[in-house]
């Protein structure tokens, strides 16, 4: 029997290159999905509404395809972060954050090819430390992390400007949370040690 197309719904290479680690064939497609948060919302229900968006957008065009969702919302204080896209806005949410505590929420969403949907968020609770801005510029400069929520990429240099971490899966600070994404698919048939 031969698995389903599994399908990444997600042009981040961060996520691409995590959901690598899983050693199980996928594509990616991209969604066509607006990401900006509505009014209405928190931070986690964004990053939840937007997972199981871009999922469902990407599996209405694949009709037997195992369709992953994510998406990243930081949630400091109950304001929410996204991704900065500038210097400008990457030194403002980094200076935002310094010497205070937030929460990164990873959402996942995993379509199954009869329309099943799970959707989870794992949250990670991200304490920074206080650094004087021109180490805050020599970061920006060097890795560069404008399209990453909170402007800090922990899988790289973004480590120095990190005090504290606290989660249940490593995986999901950078994007992508593998320990629930294996559940999730075997709910679905996919065993990834198989």
């Amino acid at each position: 029997m031969t698995r389903p197309l599994i399908v990444l719904a997600s042009t981040s290479p961060y996520r691409r290159d995590l959901l690598a680690r899983l050693r199980v064939p996928f594509e990616i497609h991209a969604p066509d999905v607006d990401e900006k948060a509505l009014a209405s919302e928190g931070p986690r229900a964004t990053a939840l509404r937007l997972a199981r968006a871009k999922a469902l957008n990407v599996a209405a065009t694949l009709a037997h395809a195992i369709v992953i969702g994510a998406d990243q919302t930081v949630d400091l204080e109950g304001a929410t972060l996204g991704k900065p896209h500038t210097h400008e806005a990457a030194l403002a949410q980094l200076h935002a954050l310094q010497g205070r505590t937030a929460v990164f929420n990873s959402a996942l969403a995993v379509v199954a090819p009869d329309g099943n949907v799970q959707v989870d968020c794992i949250s990670t609770t991200v304490t920074f430390r206080t650094l004087p801005r021109s180490r805050l510029e020599a970061y920006l400069r060097a890795d560069v992390p404008y399209d990453c929520a909170g402007s800090a990429k922990i899988e790289s240099l973004g480590i120095a400007l990190i005090a504290r971490v606290a989660s249940d899966d490593p995986t999901a600070l950078i994007g992508l949370p593998l320990i629930r994404l294996t559940s999730m698919l075997a709910a679905v048939g996919i065993e990834v040690l198989d």
